[in-house]
């Protein structure tokens, strides 16, 4: 399609909304995803579970980490009763750790006011830590097949698309005209509709064929109505945000050694990693040097490491490793936020992914095959 000069802010007519619906389920049914570890099934533990580890994190890799999670917690109880330590571990590399955090206290939450059972529907759901609007009504569409509307970011970008919504989709004016779009589509749709196809098709329709920089409009449900199709638009719509330059950030980190053992610190909530165990961070390379020698003797060797980089959502890290061997004397086994870790155990322990790979690299045969 070619863009057409000055083309007009989309309205949705009654026609387009009530279309939309039924399309998506349609097109879900025989081109969407049914066979992911997380469908076919009304758990809402299970389904909850799958929705935050989903938010910022592609099918793909989330596969892997939320069979092993079940493994470690079939069920809420499991969850509520397990320490954060244990939780933080199998998390470690999804990122976003306020997810796992939130994840933890919401089954505690659970376990403590509503008897174990999760809420019956998703203005109740939403009540609960770590889950917003959107996540509350895909959880209650899933298990309870209540009709509840979705807005996550791929959804948001299909409806900014088909219905013309002007704006970065997460200014306050486009974020109310697409709730009211969605909230119209599904008051519009038949009433025997399949609530779990229609919000699976959304989100795989965003996933798939309404992707943010490579459209397939051939193979999209919604292409006859689309705005951004008629137009010849699918680049510029959702309105792209405006570019910020991204903070640049440094720090020295210490890899200390003892006997064949690492230190780590607990890293303080809220925070970058909050809750997991990285290695010691130092503003300056005089506030590590100080560090060093207060603990090494004039024969131990601080060694440079290559420098390495971690990206944040809201700015860049660069990291300059050091590397210390000690031998002497005997140092404190564990405090509540200072621990002197087996390399053996760091592979099953909750680092960073980017502190893992460090450590991996400096100790593969423990870490390794810990």
């Amino acid at each position: 399609m070619h863009a057409v000069a000055n083309p007009p802010e989309g309205q949705a007519s009654h026609q387009d909304v009530r279309d939309v619906a039924a399309r998506v389920v349609a097109w879900q049914r025989q081109y969407g995803r049914r066979h992911l570890p997380w469908q076919n099934q009304h758990d809402p533990y299970r389904i909850w579970l799958s929705e935050i580890m989903l938010q910022q994190t592609q099918v793909a890799t989330v596969i892997d980490y939320y069979q092993r999670f079940l493994v470690r917690f079939p069920d809420l109880n499991t969850l509520a009763e397990a320490p954060e330590d244990d939780v933080l571990r199998l998390w470690a590399g999804l990122g976003y750790y306020a997810r796992a955090r939130n994840l933890h206290r919401c089954a505690q939450v659970i376990r403590d006011h509503w008897g174990g059972r999760f809420p019956p529907d998703a203005v109740q759901i939403a009540t609960l830590p770590g889950i917003g609007r959107s996540t509350a009504a895909a959880i209650a569409a899933f298990a309870y097949g209540e009709r509840s509307p979705i807005l996550d970011g791929n959804v948001k970008r299909v409806f900014a698309r088909y219905f013309g919504v002007y704006g970065p989709v997460t200014s306050s004016r486009c974020d109310k005209a697409l709730w009211r779009l969605a909230e119209a589509a599904l008051h519009a749709a038949p009433a025997a509709l399949d609530m779990a196809a229609y919000t699976q098709g959304l989100m795989d329709l965003g996933s798939g064929p309404c992707t943010r920089s490579r459209p397939n409009c051939a193979d999209c449900p919604l292409s006859q109505g689309c705005h951004a199709y008629q137009y010849g638009l699918q680049q510029t719509l959702p309105t792209p945000r405006p570019r910020k330059t991204q903070p640049e950030r440094h720090c020295h980190m210490l890899v200390l050694a003892h006997r064949n053992r690492i230190l780590l610190n607990r890293q303080p909530t809220p925070g970058i990693w909050g809750g997991l165990w990285s290695l010691p961070r130092y503003d300056s390379l005089l506030a590590l040097q100080t560090a060093c020698a207060a603990r090494s003797l004039p024969g131990d060797r601080l060694d440079e490491l290559p420098p390495m980089q971690h990206v944040f959502t809201h700015f860049r890290l660069h990291i300059q490793p050091w590397q210390l061997e000690i031998d002497r004397g005997t140092e404190p086994i564990k405090t509540p936020e200072e621990a002197w870790f087996p390399a053996i155990e760091l592979a099953s322990s909750a680092l960073p992914a980017p502190i893992k790979t460090l450590l991996t690299s400096l100790y593969p045969a423990q870490v390794g095959n810990g």
